[in-house]
């Protein structure tokens, strides 16, 4: 029999009053009193342990955030993108909620069944992270595959920030070749400006160490002075961020419909990109967005260039007449580079005062032309005038 039970049956079987049977069982009057008023409620029932939870809690989760904690849940699932904890608290601050303690998300998610039990992972304490400081420090780049609703394979090539994990560019081809690389990666140049240094691996469409000489992608790089890096082969842990973004991408993608074709698929990843740039928390950067981290800091340049360090680029290919054409502030000029390289294929460079030309399979700089506005047609300062290539002196 419980004390509860003894003190209120000797109360009220052997006659004891309430102070006396508070002094023989060492405890107070007032607890004898409501012993004795649940015996009268409820009988001996009522002298059973009770919770001492209170009746109310202020600090509680309210019903609402608890429905929303699992409509993000599923929600962000059914998108392909990440639907932890801090995510979703993340987004209940970003609709003006105030979001309870991740630990708490993890419950009512746990209680919804909403969790899978995992094996436990290797703790995030033994990781080593490595990030460049600034924007623009880094550029990493890669291509991944990914099929159409027919099974066509298709290469979708990036280019992403190392410091902000900015996805710089996010283009689907039939097929990555070293003129896509060199391509995008201008584009992505006029956009945004030079890095300081690339890192990619050892493809054939970003370098030629392991056969001998340069592609057209290390001679841009030399070009601009811009650093090349590149992982030791088999080893792609050192392009860690570009695989790891690899895996965000697909598993968005295979959430989306199929797509039917390129233009589809390129509609998909500019969608991808807005969304990962702007509006998907990125848990690298303490939940900010890669945009916003991108723009917080001032961006890193090239070192050893010896081309100005604000200009745009451009390709083309020098005409039979040994000319190129160049509109620039709505006027079309005409850059004279040599009639000996009629059909080579090169890459311009416009800065405020020069228009360097070099070709883009050997990195030779064919012609230098000063910008005069006034003029039609700008010569090769690289040559004298009136004199070709291999005319007598």
């Amino acid at each position: 029999m419980s004390k509860a039970k003894v003190i209120v049956l000797s109360v009220v079987e052997q006659g004891l009053t309430k102070a006396e049977a508070a002094r023989r069982f060492e405890v107070s009057w007032q607890w004898v009193h409501t012993l004795v008023q649940r015996y009268e409620a409820d009988g001996l029932d009522g002298l059973e342990p009770r919770s001492r939870r209170p009746r109310s809690n202020p600090n509680a989760t309210s019903e609402h955030v608890r429905t929303r904690i699992v409509e993000l849940r599923e929600k962000l699932t059914v998108d392909g993108l990440d639907a932890g904890p801090v995510t979703i608290a993340w987004h209940l601050a970003a609709e003006g909620l105030d979001p309870p303690a991740p630990s708490t998300i993890r419950r009512v998610l746990h209680a919804e069944q909403l969790i899978v039990s995992e094996p436990r992972k290797r703790p995030r304490s033994s990781l080593r992270r490595f990030a460049a400081e600034q924007p623009n420090e880094t550029w990493q780049s890669d291509f991944t595959h990914w099929p159409l609703a027919d099974g066509t394979d298709t290469e979708i090539l990036n280019w992403l920030d190392d410091h902000s994990r900015y996805l710089l560019a996010c283009t689907a081809h039939p097929r990555v070749t070293g003129t896509l690389v060199v391509e995008t990666f201008t584009t992505c140049i006029n956009a945004y400006g030079p890095p300081a240094s690339t890192l990619t691996d050892n493809g054939s469409v970003y370098t030629s160490r392991f056969t001998g000489g340069r592609n057209a992608f290390e001679y841009l790089l030399h070009a601009l002075g811009i650093q090349q890096k590149n992982g030791h082969p088999n080893h792609p842990q050192t392009q860690g961020k570009i695989e790891r973004f690899h895996q965000t991408l697909k598993n968005w993608l295979a959430h989306q419909p199929p797509a039917a074709d390129l233009p589809a698929l390129q509609a998909q990843l500019d969608a991808f990109r807005a969304l990962y740039n702007t509006a998907r928390p990125h848990r690298a950067l303490d939940r900010a967005t890669p945009h916003d981290t991108y723009h917080a800091r001032p961006k890193a340049r090239p070192a050893g260039t010896t081309i100005a360090g604000h200009y745009r680029l451009r390709f083309d290919h020098v005409g039979t007449n040994g000319k190129i054409s160049l509109r620039r502030a709505g006027r079309m000029h005409h850059l004279g580079i040599g009639a000996a390289h009629r059909g080579t294929s090169v890459l311009v460079l416009i800065d405020e005062t020069t228009a360097t030309v070099i070709a883009r399979h050997t990195g030779e700089i064919l012609a230098t032309c000063t910008i005069d506005p006034t003029r039609t047609y700008w010569r090769n300062n690289e040559r004298e005038p009136g004199r070709w290539p291999g005319s007598p002196l």
